[in-house]
């Protein structure tokens, strides 16, 4: 059980600087990135929070995706709950300034991509299973059998056109998050000595009969 709580607060600590990494690159005023340029576009003409539309937006994308064949796992759930969550709250506290100017707003991204990173090596590091954006990703590239890479790039290319067309705010800051994150992530992977290809995650099932097993022994 104490290895399960340590996972568990892993996780949490995972989406929070997740989230925490998108409000920031956000506030670098050049653009979001390009789930968020959806994700604001579909808000704004709905009239939802960025943050609620996240959620709404991944449990579609589960849901999907396990039409696809994907299993999913408690990280997947939490995540797709959670950082829309914790991106309302960050947001409506309001204690991240928003910078003016390419130069500062250049370097606010890229700190925001290197939170994004560390929050991605905490929650997949945890085990609990893959967001439910990359359980698309990886879904489509089963079924299709294009490389993950273009796979990602159909995705993210869709998104960012819908948002946008929504009136998401894209610029600068977008191509920048697009094609950054991949760099960013490479670096702190490598920093951390982390090998994401080497972690087993536990689906949902998985987790249940844990918890069962747990509760057999305790009776």
């Amino acid at each position: 059980m104490h290895h399960f709580l340590k996972r568990l607060i892993k996780l949490l600590i995972g989406l929070f600087l997740y989230a925490l990494g998108i409000v920031i690159s956000m506030k670098a005023n050049l653009g979001f990135a390009p789930w968020e340029v959806f994700h604001y576009g579909v808000g704004k003409t709905i009239g939802f929070t960025i943050g609620t539309v996240s959620i709404i937006v991944g449990l579609i994308i589960c849901i999907c995706s396990v039409w696809l064949g994907e299993k999913l796992g408690l990280g997947t759930l939490l995540n797709m709950i959670l950082i829309g969550v914790f991106m309302d709250l960050l947001l409506m506290l309001s204690f991240i300034p928003e910078v003016n100017g390419l130069f500062m707003g250049i370097i606010m991204m890229i700190t925001g991509l290197f939170i994004i990173s560390f929050g991605s090596y905490f929650y997949i590091g945890s085990g609990f299973g893959a967001g439910p954006r990359d359980s698309l990703m990886v879904a489509l590239q089963r079924k299709t059998g294009l490389p993950v890479g273009l796979c990602r790039g159909i995705l993210e290319g869709s998104v960012v056109l819908i948002g946008w067309l929504l009136g998401g705010p894209v610029g600068i800051g977008t191509v920048i998050a697009a094609f950054g994150i991949g760099f960013c992530i490479q670096i702190v992977f490598a920093i951390m000595k982390f090998d994401a290809t080497s972690v087993k995650h536990e689906t949902l099932n998985a987790t249940r009969q844990y918890f069962m097993n747990l509760n057999a022994k305790n009776q």
